[in-house]
């Protein structure tokens, strides 16, 4: 694919996900994220033709300019959108597929000074909230969505959603976006998983509280029953013994 369609792609996708993209001029203009993968684009084509010094200068200008640091090496599909643009940072062995989204503050980072590959690989589609961090070679399946401020470091299955610190697997399925042809940016709709747990912990106190007034009932009643009997026999009058009932309300 050449560098300019490439380019193109890229402007199209704020046009496609982000609507405070109004004019083309505008969108040129105001989008850091833009010209950051602008260029990241020419600095990687540098990168490839040895050029790396040149390249790594040019990665370094953009850093200035912009607040997103690329390294050259990354690689980076087409469709590429970077929202805000502040603070990301994208190591060299990064691998991003197309139609990727991150927010600001991301991190596709190392977790070894060991040669080789480092970084993060991101599949197809996939949407990175606001400063989540992806750390090491792992890889993040086609789909998936990562939640702002989590720390991934094991790899994501495709489709999956994962939220927290380390990350955890929080959804597997989604329903069906109402534009399939557009990248589900309803990153806000996150199941909450503390949350789920603390609803079954107060159903099950509920239940057991019920369960122990019942109890308390039953006791009660059997309590009664006896201090009656006792009562009567003291008074010299024989009573019924206790009913099948009562003895397994007590014991139940």
């Amino acid at each position: 694919m050449s560098l300019l369609t490439l380019i193109r792609s890229d402007f199209a996708a704020i046009r496609g996900r982000d609507p405070a993209a109004r004019g083309r001029l505008e969108t040129a203009l105001t989008y850091p994220g833009l010209h950051a993968i602008a260029a990241h684009r020419v600095a990687h084509r540098l990168w490839v033709a040895d050029w790396r010094g040149t390249a790594r200068l040019l990665s370094y200008l953009a850093r200035m300019a912009t607040g997103v640091d690329i390294h050259p090496g990354a690689r980076i599909g087409a469709g590429f959108f970077i929202d805000h643009g502040s603070g990301v940072v994208i190591g060299e062995t990064a691998e991003v597929g197309r139609d990727v989204t991150l927010y600001h503050g991301v991190t596709l980072g190392g977790v070894s000074w060991s040669p080789g590959k480092r970084h993060p690989t991101l599949g197809d589609g996939v949407m990175v909230g606001a400063g989540a961090k992806i750390l090491g070679p792992i890889t993040v399946e086609a789909g998936a969505r990562v939640g702002a401020n989590s720390v991934v470091v094991e790899p994501v299955p495709a489709g999956a959603t994962v939220v927290g610190i380390p990350a955890r697997i929080v959804q597997t399925e989604r329903p069906p976006s109402s534009d399939p042809l557009r990248v589900d940016l309803n990153h806000h709709l996150m199941p909450d998983p503390v949350g789920r747990t603390l609803a079954r912990l107060a159903d099950r106190i509920a239940f057991l509280e019920a369960r122990l007034a019942a109890r308390d009932a039953a006791l009660a009643r059997h309590e009664s029953h006896c201090a009656a009997r006792i009562a009567v026999k003291q008074g010299g009058i024989e009573m019924p013994r206790e009913t099948s009932t009562a003895r397994h309300e007590f014991h139940s």
